[in-house]
């Protein structure tokens, strides 16, 4: 009869598939307890809302990366908190209804304007994800930045945004190549450094109230 060693490590895996699957259930429990946190500091006023928006829009679309990844073990959100004995019902709500709290509220600024916010944000965020990724290719990178500029460009005060310049520069340069020519690694730098400093102009000029649509 084999015998158990209590100072023996308990392993959940036994071959690196298993372990790689485990990691990403660990990365998707993270992120539900995190948006769950963000949502909690948010209702008690510890964040303002320009914290709170691109916080939440990253962790929302962090979420649905790793569903993709993970739905083969996990059927649905709900069955996933059940099984493992989550109670977050903060994060549960935001996940269901999948935009920012201040889009789903949002008032002073129209919720067409906060729609046009949440999809900026996560334009934004898929772009630099790709970058991150090391998609290079014009037909990779092409219709990402083109979506980005298209809904950049609807805020009325857009026009004078430094960013806004840069990355229509930059969607001539992709233009003037063939679909399967890559950007150098220098280019990659730059672009990501350029579509970061919009980013952070972006929620700038949003907070400090300039924006109106």
């Amino acid at each position: 009869m084999a015998t158990i060693s209590l100072d023996e490590e308990v392993r959940l895996f036994t071959n690196n598939a298993e372990r790689e699957k485990y990691n990403l259930l660990g990365t998707l429990y993270g992120i539900i307890v995190a948006l769950d946190y963000l949502e909690r500091a948010y209702v008690r006023d510890a964040i303002t809302a320009a914290q709170y928006s691109p916080a939440c829009t990253r962790l929302l679309s962090q979420y649905m990366t790793m569903l993709k990844l993970v739905k083969d073990s996990v059927p649905s959100i709900e069955q996933f908190m059940t099984r493992y004995r989550m109670d977050n019902p903060a994060a549960l709500h935001r996940i269901q209804v999948g935009v920012p709290a201040t889009v789903e509220h949002s008032s002073e600024a129209g919720p067409e304007t906060g729609k046009w916010i949440a999809e900026t944000t996560q334009n934004f965020i898929t772009f630099m994800d790709a970058l991150k990724l090391r998609l290079r290719a014009k037909d990779q990178l092409h219709p990402i930045l083109q979506e980005l500029v298209t809904g950049y460009a609807r805020f009325k005060g857009s026009k004078d945004w430094e960013g806004r310049s840069k990355m229509v520069s930059w969607l001539i340069t992709l233009n003037s190549m063939k679909a399967s020519e890559e950007i150098t690694e220098e280019q990659s730098r730059q672009l990501s450094f350029d579509v970061e400093h919009a980013y952070a102009e972006f929620f700038r000029s949003l907070s400090s109230g300039k924006e109106r649509s």
